[in-house]
């Protein structure tokens, strides 16, 4: 890990031509070939690939090089599984004799919704080359014919030529194995536990510590207001970077850094199945410890990423993607406790930051593209130990026991509301995602706004956004909490949460009930929530949104909130579902963009939530994820995926400043001050589902002396 540090940007000769550099073996785009763990190709007279050879030596070579950028994050660089699938051993050989009777329905089937990022976005000639590779990386001899995606219901995969080779079945173990912490290093003085312990006295009043950034959302409300106006609308344009500290985790990067008294707590995602919690000095960036974290095995669709730490009552805490619960000492990174949330093995994982609230610490679960029920739960800060758990699909509003596998994943951290004893955040799309035949009814509380009551996890209200979803149009971005006016000027407390449907919808916390919905803040077609069909039907938004993840920010000052939006035209298609299989992917039907003249673009839109007016918007070339920030100093800052961190007017939305990074900059950003100093910081890492150019720097930034 290094960090450099600048005291202009003219000292930065080459700077750009570095970091634009993409380090192809980690830039994959989660080309997730679960379906390879469904082949069965074996017909009595069909033409055996283990004697015969149905591919050449050329073709296998070209695959290596698409499996290296497209697949190998997720099933590793070796084939040996990871975060997906393993494609080679004994464990696959297995799986050679189930489901799928010819290598044309397993073509047919990567070929339409592989990447996960971007399903069908290959050429034929890169899927037939990418299956020729892992043929021949499982001992299927060469040939001198070509694999071809016409004739491959001629070929048969079994007997399996390499039965005998258990790396995969020794891959299966590696979750008992490695879970834990296998490395510790301190780099610099270890801080006074006292200075780093956040109470929940101070949880429950930022405003009396204006230079931290102690919660997720820096409040409980998820404002992501800072009261910090040293850098402002008049002086933002002489910002400097002063500190770049890169982690050496080059991954999709979205996390949300912690700061207290001038140390910072961040976590990097997850490469080669190792991730870093990491504490620095929030001035220079010099690290003062890192712990190594080896992954067990885990399931994503969406990039093997982490959202970022709680810090509280002397402790750092973060879940992981292999859905396990992790306390460390604030002071010294050493574990404290280790808990499981939920079986990986069936599809859950963690990415969000979790919630911390008297003495409980809360997650939620990720997974939504995996047959499995959603949750959110809460354990004791001190020692691990589950306190509540409750369970997003409702029973009533679902056919049969679809409820039991319905999803209602809990991505993002939940928002809480003190007054009322409420914890109140969004829930994700019913599975399957896009076929709903199966799981008739409005499917409840999918798709949801959702207020519990903190202490006992009981249900209080919900408002849902999308009954019955088939679009993938879950809620996914952070709840944020404010007060609006009505129209008669009575001050009612609300929640609102800017949905992929790209509407920001806004309901009275005490009740559920819809205010308001927003103006839309991208591009909606008349047929958006037109039924899939098997010719398929284009629609915006697409699958991704309106809004993914990235969370808003809110100013009281000009009473707007900020939105990342995302224009992708896409292709909702219907398939024959599958059906329910245990711990596979289950998607229904697949959606995709539409490649010719395709429409990839975004918004960053202010928008008066008195109103639900757009006060102003701007247009960015590429779609926009990662998350605002606002100030005092009447600024508000977000990234783009072309490596440009910008900051606007937040009155006015003029674009008042911007630097390039020279990776996509997809993370949230931070304001805090040290010594009486502002900073600004942001990760610039770029992201794995719209494929920015990656990175792994912590980017601090501050006005000249």
């Amino acid at each position: 890990m290094q960090t450099q540090r600048f005291a202009a940007r003219s000292e930065w000769p080459g700077f750009w031509a570095i970091r634009r550099w993409v380090d192809h073996r980690h830039r994959a785009k989660h080309f997730a070939l679960a379906a390879l763990l469904l082949l069965a190709v074996y017909l009595p007279t069909a033409v055996s690939a283990a004697s015969s050879g149905s591919f050449t030596a050329a073709q296998a070579q070209a695959g290596a090089a698409v499996y290296s950028q497209e697949c190998s994050v997720c099933h590793g660089s070796k084939l040996q599984g990871g975060a997906a699938p393993a494609l080679s051993g004994a464990t696959f050989g297995a799986s050679l004799k189930t489901n799928y009777p010819t290598a044309e329905k397993l073509y047919g089937f990567i070929s339409s919704q592989m990447p996960v990022s971007n399903p069908g976005s290959l050429s034929k000639t890169q899927y037939e080359d990418t299956l020729a590779f892992i043929l021949a990386q499982n001992d299927y001899p060469a040939g001198s014919t070509a694999l071809d995606a016409a004739h491959l219901d001629s070929v048969a995969l079994l007997p399996y030529p390499a039965q005998n080779n258990d790396a995969t079945t020794a891959n299966a173990n590696l979750e008992i194995q490695n879970i834990g912490i296998s490395s510790r290093m301190v780099y610099g003085k270890l801080p006074d536990k006292a200075s780093v312990t956040i109470t929940d006295a101070m949880m429950a009043s930022p405003a009396d510590h204006p230079a931290d950034w102690l919660l997720h959302g820096r409040d409980y409300a998820n404002q992501r207001f800072s009261p910090l106006k040293e850098i402002n609308d008049s002086n933002v344009k002489s910002l400097t970077a002063v500190a770049l500290v890169q982690t050496g985790i080059t991954s999709s990067f979205e996390t949300t850094p912690i700061v207290v008294n001038g140390v910072m707590y961040a976590t990097t995602p997850v490469v080669d199945s190792k991730m870093k919690i990491i504490a620095l000095h929030a001035d220079t960036g010099d690290i003062i410890w890192e712990s190594t974290y080896n992954v067990g095995n885990f399931k994503i669709c969406c990039g093997p990423v982490n959202r970022g730490v709680a810090v509280g009552y002397g402790n750092v805490y973060v879940a992981t993607l292999d859905a396990r619960l992790i306390a460390l000492n604030a002071a010294t990174g050493d574990v404290l406790w280790n808990v499981g949330v939920a079986d990986p093995t069936v599809g859950y994982s963690e990415t969000m930051a979790p919630q911390l609230y008297k003495g409980k610490v809360i997650v939620g679960s990720s997974g939504g593209e995996w047959a499995i029920r959603g949750f959110v739960a809460a354990y004791d800060a001190t020692t691990g130990k589950q306190a509540w758990r409750w369970q997003s699909t409702d029973p009533k509003s679902f056919a049969g026991d679809a409820w039991q596998r319905g999803g209602g994943m809990v991505w993002t951290t939940p928002a809480v509301d003190p007054e009322r004893g409420l914890l109140i955040f969004s829930t994700g799309n019913p599975n399957p995602d896009l076929y709903g035949a199966g799981r008739k009814g409005d499917n409840l509380y999918t798709d949801s706004i959702v207020a519990l009551n903190v202490d006992t996890g009981k249900l209080a209200w919900y408002y849902q956004e999308v009954p019955h979803d088939v679009w993938d149009y879950d809620a996914v971005s952070n709840v944020v909490l404010f007060d609006v006016q009505d129209t008669r000027g009575k001050t009612i407390p609300a929640a609102g949460e800017a949905g992929k449907t790209g509407w920001f919808y806004i309901v009275d916390r005490r009740n559920g009930k819809l205010i308001r919905k927003s103006q839309p803040f991208v591009d909606q077609s008349k047929n958006m929530f037109a039924q899939p069909t098997k010719e398929g039907v284009q629609m915006l938004p697409g699958a991704n949104g309106g809004a993914e993840w990235s969370p808003p920010a809110y100013s009281p000052l000009t009473h707007a909130v900020y939105i990342l939006g995302m224009n992708q035209l896409m292709t909702f298609t219907t398939g024959d579902d599958p059906g329910f299989q245990p711990g596979s992917m289950r998607l229904g039907s697949s959606f995709t963009n539409v490649p010719k003249d395709p429409i990839q673009n975004g918004t960053f839109t202010a928008i008066n939530v008195d109103t639900g007016n757009i006060a102003w918007q701007y247009h960015a070339a590429q779609p926009l994820i990662g998350g605002a920030l606002a100030t005092a100093g009447n600024l508000v800052f977000m990234g783009e995926g072309d490596g440009y961190f910008d900051a606007f007017d937040a009155t006015s939305g003029k674009k008042l400043w911007r630097f390039n990074l020279g990776a996509g900059v997809n993370a949230p950003p931070i304001s805090y001050s040290v010594d009486g100093v502002q900073y600004i910081a942001v990760g610039a890492g770029g992201n794995f589902q719209m494929g920015f150019a990656y990175g792994d720097t912590i980017a601090i930034f501050k006005l000249p002396k």
